[in-house]
């Protein structure tokens, strides 16, 4: 992973990523976290909207709006990096995704809520804003100590998710959070995709356990899909995206085992139209770490 990582910024930083590429990242990345939430515009639409620039009927303005809404809030993280997280950091997030949607769009919850599916119970709404505070603080205090960038970013997310502080769309901001930690390390957004939401929740779920081990390594399977997808916009042809089965025959893997590997976290894949995509650089780079091992 930290390979994938310095072969993409010895390339490009992030500031200075083509305006196409980061368009596009700020588009999957809207449309995944949205639709994960029931959002109804499909990557098509999304597409047309945030890409192509054009409009798009027969959806509803509610999903349209958090749509626009939300990748203004994800762009504009890039600018916020610099800064330290706080709870003004946090409102505001929530207030740019739900202006005109929700009534509390940027303010604390002032009820009580339980989470769908869940039998965990999130604080009472008195309690919100200490914990907030508290929640702050604590980020501050294990990124000042040294904490790995996976594991403090699961413990960020499962510890914001489990305070709920809003009334409604605790899971976009939480995610737009994650991305800003990601960011003020230097390495890239993740996204959480459709296909994703039974095992993210499972992550979540167990979490409340207080193991954040199982979302440490959904983050990691996700950070190796952005280096991916990134590389293969802006990286060289051993960056290019290709089918497992393209690969199989220049590697000593079957296009079974590559697809084993994939699915066991190992190897860094994209799912495009249900057939896994990895690179040339990434299956060496695996095949790499597995002689350091031996």
């Amino acid at each position: 992973m930290t390979e994938l990582r310095d072969h993409l910024l010895n390339r490009i930083s992030f500031d200075n990523l083509p305006e196409n590429v980061w368009k596009r990242t700020g588009a999957l990345n809207t449309w995944g976290t949205n639709a994960v939430e029931g959002n109804t515009l499909t990557w098509h639409d999304v597409e047309r909207l945030l890409i192509d620039q054009r409009s798009i009927a027969d959806r509803p303005v509610p999903d349209v709006l958090e749509t626009i809404q939300h990748e203004t809030a994800f762009r504009g993280l890039i600018s916020r990096r610099l800064a330290p997280m706080t709870l003004m950091t946090v409102l505001e997030l929530h207030e740019l995704v739900f202006r005109e949607i929700l009534n509390d769009a940027g303010h604390w919850r002032r009820i009580n809520v339980r989470i769908a599916g869940s039998k965990y119970v999130p604080p009472r709404m008195e309690k919100v804003v200490e914990l907030m505070q508290e929640y702050v603080q604590e980020y501050e205090q294990r990124d000042v100590r040294g904490d790995s960038i996976f594991q403090l970013g699961a413990w960020m997310h499962h510890r914001f998710e489990s305070i709920h502080p809003f009334s409604n769309g605790n899971g976009r901001v939480g995610r737009l959070l994650l991305n800003l930690h990601f960011l003020k390390h230097n390495w890239p957004p993740v996204h959480i995709l459709p296909e994703d939401k039974d095992g993210y929740y499972e992550c979540l779920e167990i979490g409340h356990s207080g193991d954040h081990s199982k979302l440490e390594g959904f983050l990691k399977v996700t950070m190796g899909r952005s280096f991916l997808d990134l590389l293969d916009r802006v990286g060289t042809k051993r960056d290019e995206l290709k089918r497992l089965k393209q690969l199989k025959n220049s590697k000593s893997y079957s296009a079974k085992y590559l697809s084993l590997l994939v699915q066991k976290g190992r190897l860094p894949a994209v799912r495009i139209k249900g057939d896994f995509f990895t690179s040339e650089r990434a299956l060496e780079l695996y095949q790499r770490s597995v002689r350091r091992n031996r």
